[in-house]
């Protein structure tokens, strides 16, 4: 054995019970996963190839394929051409000498419970974000690199509150050849995401029981920053064009109005320009800043999207946002704002008061990747990527579903909207696809007075190929039992 590596464990047991009541894709990833936290398996160590474990167990190389994808997946295991599959969890000692303080654990059960399920890349179906697999990271260290090198001394010491003009410059070229909107450098704001600009701009424009009106349903998000900061929200309810403007018409005395015309979330239905129209004939009327979160307008999968409904906007009424966390990997946590000038002081101020919070070298790295072109190259690869795995898996549920559900939204985004049998229990439904290994989202709770019919949000972007095909097969026959129960009722 060469110096410093680690021998391939040919002698892992075969699983216990395998194939007996727990599936042998189950009984497979649960060898391997215990055998990780047993450290039987350090960090560090290669795993017998798919083939060799195929032959050992008695397994198809499919099953043990998406096993490894899996333990990936769930940071358990690395996988590179040329070095195979490695241990990359390192499991401290206390983990395998004390367990944490049973007192403890009812209370944290109740704060994930309250939280709902954590959107990651890998997980089943909570996976609506850009996959950061794709990202091309060697391009990425050398815009890196040469911001290092270059950055002038009195930028990393004092840098501008609203962002660097080099990213600025970049993002309002973007959004006038890509989403219609003819803007100046001078308007843009950077932050660190939508989340950061909605935050940004309830502490700066509104004051306690101010009322917002929000989409019913709506990004759960948005509705907690703004109750946050004191505004009394009002709903909105939905229809399939989007936010119903004859119900925001009862609201003319709202202080600012929350939308996601390009693709709802979370229903996903993009707003026509008639009804964009009428959303800005009601700010105009009502004197109220609209906030437009374009979150994952890039991946349309039938046709060009609409420009923003910021392009339309001739009263400097709309605020839009945007966000690099959606189209390149989320932990970049660099994201983007147009402004009025009317508002940009009171927005820099707080922004001051706060914390600049997006360092010099991301922006200057960003904006280097943005100007050689990599930017969109990257955008047309995951738009590609993404429909490739959206149509799989609708090819699955057809196939191994048909008649048992309804599909929506699926024409963009990073999300379809997937409704269940009629009369189907939401919640039971979703506790049964966590026990199958599926996290989903329920429509009831992005619900505040309107009541939809059963359905789940199916996030697929971050997703490979065979957790697809596995996961979409469970979902499949999930359906498949929720149907027939309803039909045997």
């Amino acid at each position: 054995m060469s110096r410093g590596k680690h021998p391939v464990p040919l002698d892992l047991p075969l699983p216990p019970g395998l194939g007996e009541g727990q599936g042998k894709h189950d009984s497979a990833y649960q060898a391997l996963r215990q055998a990780i936290l047993d450290k039987r398996l350090a960090a560090g160590c290669r795993l017998p190839s798919t083939r060799t474990l195929a032959q050992r167990w008695g397994l198809s190389r499919g099953t043990l394929e998406v096993v490894f994808d899996r333990l990936r997946s769930e940071g358990y295991v690395s996988r590179a051409g040329g070095s195979g599959t490695r241990v990359c969890a390192v499991v401290p000692d206390l983990f395998l000498s004390s367990a944490a303080p049973a007192a403890l654990l009812p209370e944290s059960r109740d704060a994930a419970a309250s939280q709902g399920p954590v959107v990651r890349a890998g997980q089943p179906f909570v996976a609506r974000l850009a996959d950061p697999a794709l990202f091309p990271l060697a391009r990425w260290t050398r815009c890196l690199t040469r911001a290092l090198a270059q950055a002038p001394v009195q930028l990393l010491s004092d840098p501008e509150p609203e962002g660097l003009p080099a990213l600025h410059q970049q993002i309002a070229d973007y959004l006038g050849q890509h989403r219609g909107i003819a803007c100046q450098a001078s308007q843009v704001i950077v932050t660190t995401g939508i989340r950061h600009g909605l935050d940004l701009l309830a502490r700066s424009l509104l004051q306690p029981g101010d009322p917002v009106c929000v989409e019913d349903p709506g990004y759960l998000s948005a509705r907690g920053l703004l109750a946050m900061a004191g505004a009394q929200l009002r709903p909105v309810p939905v229809d399939a064009e989007g936010i119903d403007v004859q119900h925001l018409q009862g609201h003319r005395d709202a202080r600012m109005l929350y939308v996601t015309p390009a693709h709802q979330a979370p229903l996903g239905m993009s707003m026509p320009v008639s009804r964009r129209l009428a959303v800005l004939e009601w700010a105009r009327h009502s004197d109220a800043w609209v906030v437009e979160d374009d979150y994952d307008s890039e991946f349309n999968y039938q046709s060009a999207p609409l420009a923003a409904l910021k392009s339309l906007d001739r009263d400097d009424r709309v605020i839009y946002c945007g966000s690099f966390n959606k189209t390149l990997f989320a932990g970049l946590r660099v994201g983007f704002m147009l402004v009025p000038e009317v508002l940009r002081g009171r927005l820099l101020a707080t922004l001051q008061n706060t914390g600049r919070s997006v360092g010099v070298i991301e922006q200057l790295a960003l904006a280097d990747y943005m100007a050689s072109g990599a930017f969109l190259r990257n955008l047309r690869l995951a738009r590609q990527a993404y429909q490739e795995r959206r149509d799989l898996l609708l090819q699955i549920l057809a196939r191994e579903a048909p008649g048992c559900y309804a599909i929506s939204g699926q024409q963009a985004g990073l999300h379809l909207l997937l409704h269940l049998p009629a009369g189907c229990d939401e919640a039971h439904f979703r506790q049964q696809a966590a026990a199958q290994g599926l996290l989903l989202q329920g429509l009831a709770e992005h619900c505040q007075k309107v009541r939809q019919p059963p359905a789940v949000i199916i996030g697929y972007a971050a997703l490979t190929l065979a957790q697809i095909r596995f996961s979409g097969a469970r979902l499949a026959a999930l359906l498949r039992a929720a149907a027939g129960r309803q039909a045997g009722g």
